[in-house]
């Protein structure tokens, strides 16, 4: 005789048959609404939700409730887009939420671009969305000399345009992905309820001449974005080493900011206060 369910599992299951049956977004019972349901404690039912959670099944925003998860969005690791241009292909509105936009110095992402520890960099740090819905938060390292992009539309436009306007094109990156916990701030900043995971790239952007242009780092929600990978079979033997997967770097560069005023006196320190598209 099979044992029977978990009641927790009971739960997913029906949980799950309703996030099959309904349209992405839907609201879905409290977790006191379901303890009544099934008699059974809080505790038992908010297991149920955070597994189907973590399965990406549902969506759990703070303050608002639990919702029937939108499919997640799929990105090939081999294409190099700008995330206008992705939303766009998907027939997706992409928008930011621009937090700050400045001249600063932060000399771990400097050497990543291959300059000096104490030169000046444009820092911008965007959240960024797609038909609304928040994806990931963003920050980006330009070389100081890009200081110019401040002035395009960093809410609406792509960043990637504004660089091909001042005549900078983009030709390559590479990078690499983890996985953390989002911090309070990402959280909140992306409509989580903590606590939640995140999936962090880490890119260089070079130019036609392999010049690194563009140091990001993006955590987009987990829950949302998944990128799809490939594979090849090496021979082994002989050429094994140089055709061995590429490792991340020892050191994670640091995305802290110290903002100080530009001493050439030509831009000083600009910034853009948060907004959003309606």
């Amino acid at each position: 005789m099979p044992r029977p369910l978990a009641r927790y599992r009971e739960i997913e299951q029906w949980l799950t048959e309703k996030c099959r049956a309904l349209p992405a977004g839907s609201p879905l019972p409290s977790e006191t609404e379901i303890a009544s349901t099934f008699g059974v404690s809080r505790m038992t039912a908010r297991q149920a939700m955070v597994n189907l959670n973590q399965a990406g099944l549902v969506e759990r925003r703070r303050g608002a409730g639990t919702f029937v998860a939108p499919s997640r969005l799929h990105r090939l690791d081999n294409v190099l887009l700008s995330f206008t241009e992705d939303m766009a292909r998907r027939g997706m509105t992409a928008q930011s939420r621009v937090l700050s936009a400045t001249v600063a110095t932060s000399p771990d992402n400097a050497v990543a671009l291959g300059l000096a520890p104490t030169a000046w960099l444009v820092c911008i740090d965007r959240v960024r969305l797609a038909d609304g819905v928040p994806l990931a938060r963003e920050r980006v390292f330009l070389p100081g000399d890009f200081r110019d992009v401040l002035d395009s539309d960093l809410q609406n436009g792509s960043l990637h345009v504004a660089l091909t306007r001042l005549g900078r094109v983009i030709a390559g990156a590479r990078g690499y992905v983890t996985a953390r916990l989002a911090t309070t701030e990402e959280a909140e900043l992306l409509g989580l309820v903590y606590p939640a995971v995140l999936l962090v790239e880490r890119r260089t952007i070079t130019d036609k001449q392999g010049n690194p242009i563009e140091h990001t780092e993006t955590a987009y929600v987990a829950s949302r974005w998944v990128i799809d990978t490939g594979s090849f079979s090496s021979q082994r033997g002989s050429s094994e080493a140089s055709t061995a997967a590429p490792t991340a770097p020892a050191a994670v560069p640091s995305i802290d900011l110290t903002t100080t005023n530009d001493p050439s006196g030509t831009s000083g320190v600009r910034r853009r206060s948060s907004s959003t598209r309606g």
